[in-house]
């Protein structure tokens, strides 16, 4: 099921970029789906990694999801999935709460994503300066407020040896790219 989902991805994302560098789309839900991996997680969350911005940014529906991966998969999809008719801060606040009172799965999904999109930036950042918050719909205030927000909630009811390496990683690369 795993490689039938990447293959999915890789189909869906095809063409496509990375905001802010000319890399293929494609190697951040890889990358995503490998946290998730690492971190000993489900077949069907590890799917959903792959197959996290599918909805959000191909033509495919959460129901092509759900009838290729079932209902498991599409249900973690669909609770990582922005609705793009709100506004950037109204997406990001919406994420904010899921995060914080979310399952674990979901907690999980989201945050193997945005320690992903925070590397790159990261590594962005070394290379384009200040220039790289421009390839976004929101400024380093904005995408400061975003991620430490996210690191602030991301560990709301959840144990200690329920968390992953890369929540504490996440944490760490929030505080190097925002001080």
């Amino acid at each position: 099921m795993k490689k039938k989902a990447r293959r999915f991805a890789e189909k869906a994302h095809a063409g496509q970029t990375r905001k802010s560098s000319d890399d293929p789309y494609i190697t951040h839900p890889i990358r995503v789906a490998e946290h998730l991996e690492k971190a000993g997680c489900s077949d069907e969350l590890v799917c959903a990694g792959y197959l996290h911005d599918v909805v959000e940014d191909t033509p495919y529906e959460i129901e092509d999801i759900e009838e290729v991966f079932g209902i498991q998969v599409a249900r973690l999809v669909s609770a990582h999935t922005e609705d793009k008719s709100k506004t950037w801060k109204e997406r990001k606040q919406h994420t904010i709460d899921t995060v914080k009172f979310a399952s674990i799965d979901v907690k999980l999904l989201i945050l193997a994503d945005k320690f992903d999109n925070l590397l790159s930036m990261e590594q962005e950042y070394k290379l384009q300066g200040d220039a790289l918050w421009e390839n976004f719909n929101a400024g380093f205030e904005d995408q400061k407020w975003y991620n430490e927000s996210i690191a602030g909630n991301m560990s709301a009811g959840l144990a200690a040896d329920e968390m992953p390496a890369f929540f504490r990683e996440f944490d760490e690369a929030v505080k190097r790219v925002f001080g």
